[in-house]
């Protein structure tokens, strides 16, 4: 029965990925920061991929009652919106700590014990942002783009050893992760029209978002599968991905800007007169 450990499992992708290996046979943990009472299927262990002490003890913890992890899905991570400009050194400090270190943490606490075995498999979560950064949401797409580098590295060197490494880039779904997402809607004025425009943009994107059910099934077929690849583009935005590659960078640009409006600037309205001419 191999034993998995599925960071940020109280809800969205985490949960559900967590209760459908569960009933495939898989013995499944959750980690949250602060979790809920474990289910019959899904024992909950709690973390803080932040903190180096609390990710030891929970690798130890789940080792302790289930010996040796077997699969690692890296899935908890913060969503930031807003300007670059209104993000500090430390700001940025902030949203890497989660979305990069903390795979970085969790992937050195499996690894020996994984190495030791001669098997294993880590699949980290990214965003279809990574790979297609856009504005107003950088921070979150540049900590994302460095998990796409920092898994392609890591898969060449773990490969050897009989672990498999693959990362999955889904779009918008229906995982509650926009209900906590930090947005900083007020900052440096010049931005504010064009911000603005993105954030209804991605307001509108978020409510038309996938039930992450398939994406789940998905997720299964990957940490199944025998030969699994690198990356995984999912989502109604993966043909854009592909598009990207052969589009020449300033016709990517200016589709970009024109589909968000980045350049248009509002035109203030005519008072309207409150008696005819």
């Amino acid at each position: 029965m191999p034993t998995v450990l599925i960071t940020g499992a109280s809800s969205g992708f985490g949960c559900l990925l967590g209760e459908r290996l569960a009933s495939l046979g898989y013995r499944v943990f959750g980690t949250s920061r602060t979790p809920k009472a474990s289910s019959a299927t899904v024992s909950m262990v709690e973390l803080d991929v932040d903190d180096d002490a609390s990710v030891g003890a929970c690798v130890r913890s789940v080792t302790n009652a289930a010996g040796p992890i077997d699969v690692l899905v890296n899935n908890a991570g913060r969503l930031d919106e807003g300007a670059l400009e209104d993000y500090s050194a430390s700001d940025l400090q902030t949203v890497f700590n989660t979305n990069f270190f903390g795979v970085a943490r969790m992937v050195n606490a499996v690894l020996p014990s994984m190495r030791a075995a001669g098997r294993g498999r880590i699949l980290n979560v990214g965003s279809l942002s990574g790979l297609m950064p856009l504005p107003f949401m950088g921070a979150y797409c540049a900590s994302k783009h460095a998990l796409e580098s920092y898994t392609e590295s890591l898969r060449y060197e773990l490969q050897p050893l009989g672990i498999h490494v693959s990362i999955v880039e889904p779009g918008y779904y229906r995982t509650g992760l926009a209900g906590r997402k930090h947005r900083r809607t007020e900052g440096v004025a010049a931005y504010d029209p064009h911000r603005r425009r993105m954030f209804a943009s991605f307001d509108r994107d978020e409510e038309t978002a996938a039930d992450p059910v398939r994406l789940v099934a998905r997720l299964v077929r990957i940490l199944e599968s025998p030969h699994p690849r690198l990356r995984y583009p999912i989502g109604k935005y993966t043909l854009n991905y592909y598009l990207k590659g052969i589009t020449p960078q300033g016709l990517w640009e200016r589709g970009l800007r024109l589909t968000f409006g980045i350049d248009r600037r509002d035109r203030p309205r005519r008072p309207i007169s409150s008696a005819p001419r």
